[in-house]
């Protein structure tokens, strides 16, 4: 089987030699390459190879007609060319076999030792004069050198494409990014972070190498200062292109209970995650936070270093308020009998970002000696983010009532600006777990601050069942005094009050004076006589804006009647005084004359 397997093979090698090969003079030797052999001649191989040379010149006495290459770097094909180089045959050096040149020189001593302007020396001027001065081309020598380590390395293969790779990418942001300033209307120049940049082409080069030979990469081109962001970029592409076969990892809420293959392709998934995870820049934002969260559910399913995955949850923590509810509902990967969902792992992520120190206002790193403070405004994000998570996790059977208050307590009280989501999910809670006691539900209570939920929130929690009667008695105290501001009874300001109904609550829950059933009815009573009364006064309020509507509509009637009339007046006026200065038949000499003349007849 395995000469019927070789024999093709052999024979298309064959083929190929001799249509260049000397067919007119037999061969006097054979070689041997992995199982591949080539009919040669000695000649021409001795003359560029020092390796041959030394077999033929140690077995002198010896005919030698078969000479055994075993590990030769690059196989037949690399052997091959080498051959075509002894025989003088014109090849071409290209980025897809001058490693294997300068591999396959390496181990048959093709120097300038045994002849000028050997085979290595060629192909190491390719390499530093045409393939260091192409990005793509030392991408493409690199994913060549994946088959030749660690000769490949040993001979600065690696280092050199690394260091040009680097340095190329790096010279072509910085002319990238000179097209993106400009001058700001205060006549400034200044970087338009808006404005796209060209000089990240390379980051689809790079996801065809292997993790390794990426690694090197990406460490190099943050020694020579490529921009995080780009850098992020590029991880993120690589990771979405390495694991775009097994596309359930990057999905696990769909298939929380994924049975991965075990074996050298599971180490190879788990070297990938572990190495994105070590490259990720130090500064925030550099990679999206569903990123980070993919990152951390593929490291628990492939069961990464603890390292690793306490990385990811400090990463996730310092920009916990940027994550959205999908992503911090996380499968668990433990026995039957647990809960659905990763408590412990959000709980860890939880106490990072509300224990972060420090008063750097840019958050623009992950260093662990310099945290940043939370803002309120990212406070009141997480506290959303926190109350949604409790509801989604509550009607988990398996949930113990420890873990969910110790969930909702991780953030401070000021976090919360309403509890009416938290009291949601602890309803939610009570109607799943009915087997609690009265002292549990009490205790899951103590982390609501009543005097923060919403008029409907309150409405609702004063009728539920669910709740312990101590509760419900606080929250009766509570809407009685809403009521009285309502109303505007003389009682104290708001703080005050709330905090002193608060107090005689707790003095009532441990009081063996008066019963909590009497507190209760006697609330209950109260507070519907204030709920009477209330609308009574919204009945009386109504008349009286009814009334003061009809009033100013009044007022406006007569005011326009009495404005009509003044101007009419105005009028007659201007008509009466208007006649006499300026009509000629009406002057006062004419009148009078004639006023005159009569009287005169009558005398």
């Amino acid at each position: 089987m395995e000469r019927s397997a070789v024999a093709p093979c052999v024979s298309s090698h064959q083929q190929r030699i001799d249509q260049w090969i000397f067919l007119d003079v037999p061969s006097d030797i054979t070689i041997d390459v992995n199982g591949a052999c080539f009919s040669l001649h000695k000649f021409p191989l001795v003359s560029q190879s020092g390796r041959i040379r030394k077999l033929m010149a140690e077995h002198k006495d010896v005919d030698i007609s078969r000479v055994d290459l075993l590990n030769l770097p690059g196989g037949s094909d690399a052997f091959e060319l080498a051959a075509k180089f002894c025989y003088g045959v014109h090849f071409e050096i290209t980025p897809g076999n001058v490693a294997q040149l300068l591999c396959v020189s390496e181990y048959l001593e093709m120097t300038d030792q045994y002849a000028a302007e050997n085979l290595a020396t060629r192909s190491e001027a390719y390499l530093d004069g045409v393939i260091c001065k192409n990005l793509e081309m030392c991408v493409e020598v690199l994913q060549q050198c994946e088959s030749l380590l660690p000769l490949a390395d040993k001979l600065k293969i690696v280092s050199r494409c690394v260091d040009a790779i680097a340095s190329k990418a790096c010279a072509d942001q910085i002319a990238s990014s000179f097209t993106r300033l400009e001058y700001s209307s205060s006549g400034r120049l200044h970087m338009n972070k808006h404005a796209k940049s060209n000089g990240d082409w390379w980051i689809e080069d790079l996801s065809i190498l292997r993790v390794d030979l990426y690694q090197r990469v990406i460490e190099a081109m943050k020694c020579r200062g490529v921009r995080p962001e780009s850098i992020g970029s590029s991880l993120v592409h690589f990771a979405e292109n390495s694991f775009k076969k097994i596309p359930s990892i990057w999905n696990i809420a769909s298939h929380p209970r994924l049975e991965l293959v075990n074996g050298s392709l599971t180490c190879e998934r788990r070297l990938v995650v572990e190495c994105i995870a070590s490259l990720l820049p130090v500064e925030k934002h550099a990679v999206p936070i569903g990123f980070l969260f993919g990152l951390l559910r593929s490291a628990m399913m492939l069961d990464c270093m603890m390292s690793c995955r306490l990385n990811l949850e400090r990463r996730i923590g310092s920009q916990l308020e940027l994550a959205a509810l999908d992503d911090i509902l996380i499968p668990s990967c433990q026995n039957a009998g647990d809960t659905l969902f990763d408590i412990e792992t959000i709980y860890r992520i939880l106490v990072i970002f509300s224990q972060q120190e420090g008063s750097d206002d840019d958050g623009s790193s992950y260093d662990s000696d310099c945290l940043n403070t939370p803002s309120q405004t990212a406070m009141v994000k997480v506290a959303k983010l926190v109350d949604n998570y409790l509801a989604e996790i509550a009607p988990d059977s398996n949930l113990k009532l420890a873990k969910f208050i110790a969930i909702a307590g991780t953030l401070p009280g000021y976090a919360r600006t309403t509890d009416d989501g938290l009291y949601r999910a602890i309803d939610i809670y009570l109607k799943v777990h009915k087997e609690l006691s009265d002292l549990e539900r009490r205790r899951l209570c103590k982390i609501v601050d009543f005097q923060k939920l919403s008029e409907e929130a309150s409405s609702h929690a004063s009728q539920n069942e669910r709740l312990p009667l101590q509760a419900t008695v606080q929250l009766l105290y509570i809407e009685q005094v809403r009521l009285g501001n309502a109303l505007g009874c003389s009682y104290l300001d708001d703080k005050q009050k709330l905090s002193h109904q608060s107090q005689r609550v707790g003095s009532c829950m441990f009081s063996g004076v008066t019963s909590p059933r009497d507190n209760y009815l006697s609330l209950r009573r109260q507070n519907r006589e204030l709920k009477l009364e209330l609308a009574r006064m919204r009945v009386r309020l109504n008349d009286l804006e009814r009334g003061h509507s009809c009033m100013k509509q009044d007022l406006k009637n007569s005011s326009s009647q009495k404005l009509l009339n003044s101007i009419a007046r105005k009028i007659g006026n201007l008509s009466f005084f208007g006649r006499s200065p300026f009509r000629g038949d009406n002057s006062p000499s004419k009148n009078s004359q004639k006023s005159d003349t009569s009287l005169t007849g009558r005398t």
